[in-house]
């Protein structure tokens, strides 16, 4: 349900002097964010070493388990892969709708109908280097994760928001998860996979509660009143949904929907080190723990080349954050300079796209240089290969510098 017909527009103004008074101030954030970007990129580039070396001492020791069936004492304090299913007998409940299961995990999900405010901005730069901003501001009706407070709005008539009840996403763990003879401690317990859909079944009476509970605590109806027409209408259950509201398919303002999930026994493979009748993590020489659980029967090395895999890609994710980082640092730096130049316009948009391009060329080098002199400390090779690279890009920053001084009219 959208309400697009009452969108709301605000235009606002600022003032060249302004904007040039708040580019200086984001200077001084530049700076910390290059600094943050700085401390991410080197921390990132010893977690990746670390965690690598960590994987490889951890291959190198470790030992099949070819049965789990009964304790070995002779796998006592060892890394060892095994596999096997992983079972409980622990009965999860959620005290609050009443939902129980015999499952490793269940989950609850808790979903608002609500009205949410979306906005777009425009803006304009105009002669004389003033600034105007054009927002629209458009409104639906969504499921969302929380209550949205309404009373924010730009436009709150029409757009009132309520709740019928308010409840939370929890989820819940089975204590005893048990791997043949063996036990799982809770850091394996939580890496098992393979949620699904948990199908819900409520009686009458138990809907009945919920309905007193939720919307007439205080009140001594009978089952059979509450079950009535102000009672069952507003509980549903439709799957692995319960529906709180009169009319599921045509949902209202106020409807709340909470979906369960649960992760049923599976079959596992898992490295991890042997600790009386249960396991804790391998700790490498160099402080770092490795262990590794996978869904099904996963062979052995391709377990560990999969802790490789992660760890890389892990690896390129924070690179490139501290990039981006780096290059918007810069770029606020920089920021000023187009400020000034919006006196006019056309000039405005010319110096920003320098600007641009040198902050992107900077926080390209500085990043390179950081992550070489991280890679020196770490991987010499790679280290300086990795400088020269970043010299390069230093050098073809100042050889564009000369060529618009040779040439201003181009520049």
């Amino acid at each position: 349900m959208s309400d697009e017909n009452s969108s709301y527009t605000e235009v606002t103004s600022t003032n060249w002097f302004s904007r040039l008074g708040n580019s200086f101030k984001g200077i001084g954030t530049g700076i910390l964010l290059i600094v943050a970007a700085t401390v991410l990129l080197w921390w990132n580039e010893g977690r990746t070493v670390r965690t690598g070396d960590a994987i490889a001492e951890a291959q190198m020791v470790t030992e099949p388990m070819p049965s789990i069936d009964k304790l070995d004492r002779a796998f006592e304090g060892k890394l060892v892969y095994a596999k096997g299913s992983a079972v409980t007998n622990d009965e999860l409940v959620d005290p609050v709708f009443g939902i129980k299961v015999n499952a490793i995990k269940m989950r609850r999900k808790v979903e608002y109908y609500q009205w949410v405010e979306h906005s777009k901005s425009e803006k304009r730069t105009k002669l004389g280097g003033g600034e105007e901003t054009v927002t629209t501001y458009s409104y639906s009706a969504e499921w969302v994760d929380s209550p949205v407070n309404s009373q924010s709005f730009k436009k709150r008539e029409g757009h009132e928001n309520k709740t019928r009840i308010n409840s939370e996403n929890v989820s819940w763990l089975a204590p005893n998860v048990t791997f043949g003879a063996y036990r799982f401690p809770e850091f394996l317990s939580r890496s098992i996979g393979g949620e699904k859909a948990l199908n819900l079944s409520l009686s009458d009476e138990q809907r009945a509660e919920l309905q007193k509970a939720f919307f007439a605590p205080n009140t001594n109806l009978e089952t059979s009143q509450v079950l009535g027409q102000q009672g069952a209408s507003m509980i549903h259950i439709q799957g692995n949904t319960l529906y709180v509201g009169r009319q599921p398919g045509t949902p209202s303002i106020g409807d709340v929907r909470v979906t369960f999930f649960e992760t049923p026994a599976a079959e596992v493979s898992i490295i991890a080190k042997v600790n009386g009748n249960t396991f804790v993590p391998f700790l490498a020489s160099n402080g770092n723990t490795f262990y590794r659980l996978a869904m099904g029967t996963q062979d052995m090395n391709g377990m560990f080349e999969s802790a490789k895999s992660s760890n890389a890609t892990t690896a390129w994710l924070l690179r490139g954050l501290g990039v981006v980082l780096c290059i918007a640092g810069f770029g606020m730096i920089f920021a000023p300079l187009k400020v000034l130049a919006d006196v006019i316009p056309l000039l405005g948009n010319i110096v920003g796209a320098g600007t641009g391009l040198v902050a992107g060329l900077l926080g390209s080098a500085w990043s390179l240089v950081i992550i070489a002199i991280a890679w020196i400390r770490f991987r010499p090779v790679l280290g300086f290969c990795l400088l020269g690279a970043a010299l390069t890009l230093v050098i073809l920053l100042f050889i564009k510098g000369r060529m618009k001084k040779a040439n201003p009219a181009s520049a």
